[in-house]
């Protein structure tokens, strides 16, 4: 039994019941199907199944009914077509951006990008003949700078990691149409409730849901998301034969996780403004990048796409990377991790971690500074937070 998706209902809404399918039991909570195959009424519905003639699961590596339920209740939350979820962010991104290229096609991406996606970008593709251009992704003279007759392709993280750039991606998408290519966007910063990139004109979004859809620190995952058509005729062979699926029980795991999603991303947003202001004003820290502030250098694009700032705050501590350690050794609450998105506070020198195998000069273009740290908001009080690290820039 299947509960039809109501498009009417608020994101709240589909982020408990969309997608939810029911066995004849009639359970409450999504069932968890741990199982690598199916069985078939006979062999002509085997045959049947794989000729796409007959409906059902096949093989837990091409779908399976929680993964189903998942992908499902994203397309609710998102507004798309279809989803295939991964094993991971990463593979999410691999998947979305290899999938419908070959030898030959050009690629123009931001070179503000998490430091695994510029890695696919800068050295993975280019080993298989796929052609690529970096470009400053605020600039879209920039973008239209670097077309060629061979562009099938922009790739761009909004807001970035780690320095929260924000990307113009209406602007970016009109480009794309011109030109018959396709704009993939990874929207993992701001979450499906703060910007819907699809609306915007994007064709492909993908997402980490190891970050704020489970967000609580318990498994990995990460989904793409297009229309039917796109999925149909690049992702679903390409997942098919490669193999990047999401398991079962991580799938009810991120199921559970969207459930309260909502009341997560909002705590963590209204932390994240009060800690961003808090910083702006304290004299150890000389630059405050946070999309909720008018200050944010593309303020503008922010009030036109977005529904609210992040739930993470970029900031440089004066005095360059051993400063940075003092604040993050210093912290009680706030944990050192390279992780974001969880009920946790966590805070990472990106310069050592995140992005440590981009040279310097990468980092720079990037807005990475030997001071900068990335901090990403939980769920405690923002009082015991603000004096977490009043106590710790007060080491520096």
């Amino acid at each position: 039994m299947t509960d039809d998706n109501n498009d009417d209902w608020k994101p709240q809404t589909a982020l408990v019941h969309g997608g939810a399918l029911r066995s004849h039991f009639g359970e409450t909570s999504e069932a968890l199907y741990l199982t690598q195959g199916f069985l078939y009424d006979s062999a002509e519905a085997a045959e049947a199944r794989f000729k796409g003639e007959e409906p059902g699961f096949i093989y837990s590596r091409y779908a399976n009914p929680t993964v189903d339920m998942f992908e499902k209740r994203m397309c609710a939350l998102e507004g798309a077509e279809d989803a295939r979820a991964t094993a991971s962010g990463m593979a999410a991104v691999s998947a979305a951006l290899l999938c419908s290229l070959k030898a030959g096609d050009h690629v123009v991406a931001a070179r503000a990008l998490f430091g695994s996606c510029r890695w696919v970008v800068e050295t993975l593709m280019p080993r298989y003949g796929i052609e690529t251009t970096l470009v400053d992704g605020a600039s879209l003279e920039a973008w239209e700078s670097a077309v060629r007759t061979n562009t099938k392709l922009f790739f761009l993280e909004s807001p970035t990691n780690p320095t929260l750039e924000v990307c113009d991606i209406a602007a970016i998408a009109q480009l794309a149409d011109s030109i018959g290519a396709r704009l993939v966007v990874d929207n993992v910063f701001a979450t499906p409730l703060l910007q819907k990139p699809l609306e915007l004109g994007a064709h492909v979004v993908v997402y980490s849901a190891t970050k704020h859809i489970d967000g609580q620190g318990r498994c990995l995952g990460g989904v793409v998301l297009s229309d039917k058509d796109w999925i149909d005729e690049h992702l679903h062979d390409y997942f098919r034969h490669t193999g990047p699926s999401l398991s079962p029980f991580n799938a009810w795991t991120l199921l559970k996780g969207l459930e309260t999603l909502p009341l997560r991303v909002r705590q963590q947003m209204e932390s994240a403004s009060r800690v961003a202001d808090y910083l702006a004003e304290h004299p150890k820290v000389p630059r405050v990048i946070y999309p909720g502030r008018s200050d944010h250098p593309q303020a503008g694009i922010v009030a036109r796409q977005m529904k609210g700032g992040s739930t993470l705050v970029c900031f440089d501590v004066e005095g360059g990377k051993q400063a940075a350690y003092a604040v993050e050794n210093a912290l009680k609450i706030i944990g050192i991790s390279n992780n974001l998105g969880d009920a946790k506070s966590l805070i990472t020198h990106p310069a050592t971690t995140t992005h440590k195998n981009l040279s310097e000069e990468a980092q720079a273009e990037a807005g990475i500074k030997p001071g900068t740290l990335r901090l990403s908001l939980g769920l405690e009080d923002t009082g015991d937070l603000l004096a977490d690290l009043d106590r710790a820039l007060s080491r520096v």
